[in-house]
Formats: structure tokens, sequence, C-alpha cells
């Protein structure tokens, strides 16, 4: 596999507005992208970022809306990379009351948006000699997180979603990565007590990886462990996570 390029390259990222997205817009900004665009679901949190430097640009995106993808399609002149990185969750187990209206939510925000978003703009992927995507799913896709059950399902969804597509469109010269963190110092994880790394140092090691074409990225130290747990044990990881 070739080693990705960033320096040059047209970049969507969704959920730019907060945690792991907007430090990918930095992160990329520094490696040298010429474009990137920064989607955010509501236009007041296009606030949120640095647009000092003109070649940030904020696009409103909801992922879980058809027209916005559309709109979004027809808008972009090139596209060499696209991180799906926007995603929700909601502490419920598969028994409680609320499960069926957050796996609801979490289905169409974690899987169906990135779905339709990717398929939307192959096309213009396709045209790209350095073309990518990388999947922001979770650890908690690999084995289900007991206080995050319907989460886990649908991170389990974008897991299967990048191997897919990995599959499908590879072979025509499209790189795609899947990313596994652990809890990530931000607004999301803000209930786990534990050490936790910052989102600018993970979207670094995600970029660094990605630069290398390494489809499975485990970027910190936690997901790094539960990954050789699942690869040894698979059956002793769901049992860690049971509690």
């Amino acid at each position: 596999m070739n080693l990705k390029r960033i320096q040059g390259t047209h970049v969507l990222v969704t959920g730019a507005n907060r945690g792991i997205g907007q430090a990918f817009t930095r992160s990329l900004l520094t490696r040298g992208a010429e474009r990137v665009y920064a989607a955010v679901r509501d236009p007041a949190n296009i606030t949120t970022l640095d647009t000092s430097d003109n070649r940030l640009i904020p696009v409103i995106l909801d992922i879980t809306n058809s027209d916005d993808i559309q709109r979004v399609k027809q808008t972009l002149p090139r596209l060499d990379l696209l991180i799906n990185n926007a995603g929700t969750a909601f502490p419920s187990t598969y028994s409680a009351a609320s499960a069926l209206s957050s796996a609801r939510q979490e289905m169409n925000t974690n899987y169906f948006g990135p779905l339709e978003l990717s398929t939307a703009l192959l096309e213009l992927l396709r045209q790209s000699p350095n073309a990518g995507i990388i999947n922001v799913s979770s650890i908690a896709g690999i084995t289900n997180f007991k206080a995050l059950g319907t989460y886990s399902a649908s991170k389990a969804a974008a897991h299967f979603l990048t191997q897919g597509l990995r599959a499908e469109v590879g072979p025509a010269g499209i790189f795609v990565a899947g990313v596994y963190p652990g809890p990530v110092d931000t607004r999301m994880a803000a209930g786990f007590e534990m050490h936790k790394p910052s989102a600018h140092e993970v979207a670094e090691v995600v970029l660094d990886a990605y630069q290398a074409a390494v489809e499975d990225i485990f970027p910190d130290a936690f997901s790094r462990a539960m990954a050789d747990m699942f690869f040894q044990n698979p059956k002793a990881l769901e049992q860690e996570f049971a509690k």
C-alpha cells in the first residue's frame, strides 16, 4: 500500500466544531492541507472554528439530513480525504427504557449518516489519485461496552461499514482506515474517570497512521490494550467490558 499524503489535499471533516473533529482540522492545516472543509451541524457552531486561516472553510452539514449531504456533494469542487468523525452517544443499556430512542439516534448519526455521506462522495473521491476515507468508530465497536450498549452496536455497524467500503473501493485506489479510540478527553467521555488522551494527541496519532497507510488504528494506550486482548482472547475482552 502506498503512503498517503496530506499536504496539498482537500479534506472534509464532519463534527469539526469540537473534540477530535476540531483537532483534526488544526492538525490537517499544520500538515499542509490546501483546503479543510469543517462541517458543523448547527450554524451557531461556526464561531468555535478558527477561521483566521483562509484554508479552513466552514460547511453546514447535518449528516442525518439527506438534503444537506446532496448540497455538500454539489458544492465541493474536489475531495481527497473524507473524515467521518461526527458521532453521538447515550448512556443506555439494551434493557433500559430509553434503549430504542438512543439506538435510533446513534444509528442515524454513527452509521446511516457516514454510510450515506461516503457513498454520495465516492464519485469525487474516485477523481483523486490520493483518495482516502477515515471512519472514526470506537473500541466499543469491537466488543460491547455494558454501559453504552446501544452506542456499541452503532459503532460496530461503523466498523463493518469500514470493512465493507475497504473491500469495495480499495481496489479502485480509495484507502479506507478505521479508528477505534478508547475514552478521549472530550465532552463525550466526561463521565469516564481514567487517564484520557487529549483530542489533539488522538488526531495526531490517527493522521500519522493514515499517512503510513495503516488500516486499523488504535490511537491510545487503552484502545491498544483492549485490542491486544481482543486479538488474543475475544471472550476475555467481552467479560472485561461486561463489568
